[in-house]
C-alpha cells in the first residue's frame, strides 16, 4: 500500500484548497503573503476586515490596501528574511475609504515544499474591545474624579464660607472706606474660589429636556467659535439630514460641543497647523450598547481636527479634572463635558494621532432603550465583581 503524503509536502495552493472551508469558519483573519508581500490567499474573516474579496485583492501588495498603517512593511519583510515570527497588539490601519481599524497581528514565516518563503498573517480586529475598555476607563475616571472633587469641595467651601462671613462682619465694624477695600477683596476672592469649586463639581441639576435639532445646535456652536477663536479655520460640515430630533437639555449639550470645538481651535492655533480644518460630522448608529444598556438608535456627533494630536502622556487621564495640555488651561472643560454627556446616558470616545484627532459624542435616543435580560445579567455580574473588590 502506498504511503500517504506528508502534510508538509503539499503545495501551498493544495493546502489552502483543502483547509479553505475550515479557514472560512475562523473568526481570526488569515492572510498568506508571498516574498514580495503580495496577497496569495485570505479567508472570509480577512475579507470582512479589509472590506474586499480575495478575487479583488489577490496578487496585490498587502500594504497598498491602506491609506495609513502604523505597521512598517520593513518589519514584516525583515521577519520573512530572518524566518522569525513577529507580533504586535496595537496596529492602526486606515483603509482608502477612510475607515479606521485597530488590529493585533502575528506574522509567521512559512517555507513551502518548493523552497519558496511565504508569510502567514493572523489578524484580529480589537476596535470593539478597545471601545469597551475605553468606556469602562472613562466611567472609572468620572467616578474617581467626582469622589475626589466632592471631598475637595467640602474641605475648601466650609473655610471659605467662614472667611467670607468674617470679612462681612469686619466690614460692618469699619468706618474707614479705605479699609473696607481689603474686606471687599477678601469677599471677592472667596466668591471666586467658591465659583471655581462649583465649576469643578459641574452641574448636577438635570435641566428640562425637550426634542431639538442637533444640527441647529451645532450651527450656533460654530457661530460662537468663529467669533471667539482668533484663527482662520476651514469648517467642514458633514451632517446626516435623516437624524430625528433628540430629546436633550440644549444648553448643556451646547456647552459640551462648544468645549470640544474650542479645544480643537486652541490646538490648531498653538501648533500653527497649516490649513487648519475642523470637521463636524453627524451620523445615526443602530443597536448601540452604552454603559450596559442597549438602544435601537443613537446619534453620534464627531468633532475632528487636523492638529498635532493629543500627547500620549495625557490620553489616559484626559477626562480627569485639572488635567490640561495647554499652559493656560484649567483642565475642567473635558471633565465637565463628560459629566454632562453621562447625564444624557451617553459617552465620549477619543481617537488621536498626529494630523487627526476625533472626539465622538454618542447621544442615545432614550425612547429606543431596550431592556434585555442580558443587559441585566451584565450589570448584576459587574455589581458582584465590584463587591468582591
Amino acid at each position: 500500500m502506498a504511503a500517504e503524503p506528508e502534510r508538509d509536502s503539499l503545495p501551498i495552493s493544495d493546502c489552502t484548497t483543502v483547509v479553505q472551508p475550515h479557514l472560512n469558519q475562523l473568526l481570526t483573519a488569515v492572510i498568506l503573503l508571498d516574498e514580495q508581500l503580495h496577497i496569495e490567499y485570505m479567508n472570509a474573516a480577512a475579507e470582512a476586515i479589509l472590506d474586499g474579496s480575495l478575487r479583488r485583492f489577490q496578487h496585490q501588495p498587502f500594504f497598498s490596501l491602506f491609506h495609513f498603517s502604523s505597521l512598517d512593511p520593513s518589519v514584516v519583510q525583515q521577519a520573512l528574511q530572518d524566518e522569525q515570527s513577529v507580533s504586535d497588539s496595537d496596529v492602526s490601519l486606515v483603509l482608502h475609504d477612510g475607515q479606521r481599524i485597530t488590529i493585533e497581528f502575528i506574522a509567521q514565516p512559512l517555507r513551502q515544499s518548493d523552497g519558496r518563503l511565504t508569510i502567514l498573517l493572523e489578524l484580529r480586529q480589537i476596535d470593539q474591545i478597545r471601545r469597551i475598555n475605553q468606556e469602562t476607563r472613562q466611567q472609572q475616571q468620572l467616578q474617581a474624579a467626582q469622589s475626589m472633587v466632592r471631598g475637595l469641595a467640602h474641605e475648601i467651601k466650609n473655610p471659605l464660607g467662614g472667611l467670607r462671613g468674617a470679612a462681612q462682619l469686619l466690614a460692618g465694624e469699619l468706618d474707614d472706606p479705605a479699609l473696607r477695600e481689603y474686606t471687599d477683596l477678601i469677599i471677592r476672592q472667596a466668591d471666586r474660589l467658591s465659583t471655581l469649586v462649583d465649576r469643578m463639581l459641574g452641574s448636577n441639576q438635570i435641566q428640562t429636556r425637550e426634542p431639538a435639532n442637533i444640527h441647529a445646535l451645532l450651527e450656533h456652536v460654530v457661530q460662537v467659535a468663529r467669533l471667539g477663536a482668533d484663527l482662520n479655520v476651514r469648517w467642514v460640515k458633514d451632517y446626516d439630514p435623516s437624524l430625528p430630533d433628540l430629546t436633550m437639555a440644549s444648553e448643556q449639550l451646547e456647552q459640551v460641543l462648544l468645549n470640544l470645538v474650542m479645544n480643537a481651535c486652541d490646538a490648531l492655533q498653538e501648533s500653527h497647523t497649516p490649513e487648519p480644518t475642523i470637521c463636524l460630522r453627524t451620523r445615526i448608529v443602530h443597536q448601540q450598547t452604552i454603559h450596559g444598556t442597549r438602544y435601537r438608535q443613537c446619534a453620534v456627533v464627531v468633532v475632528q481636527d487636523n492638529g498635532p494630536g493629543i500627547p500620549a502622556a495625557l490620553r489616559d487621564t484626559l477626562f480627569y479634572p485639572m488635567v490640561s495640555g495647554r499652559a493656560g488651561g484649567t483642565g475642567l472643560g473635558l471633565s465637565i463635558a463628560q459629566n454632562l454627556v453621562h447625564q444624557h446616558a451617553g459617552k465620549i470616545e477619543v481617537s488621536s494621532e498626529p494630523g487627526h484627532t476625533e472626539f465622538s459624542v454618542y447621544l442615545p435616543y432614550i425612547e429606543t432603550r431596550v431592556d434585555t435580560p442580558l443587559g441585566d445579567k451584565q450589570k448584576s455580574t459587574s455589581n458582584k465583581e465590584s463587591r468582591r473588590e
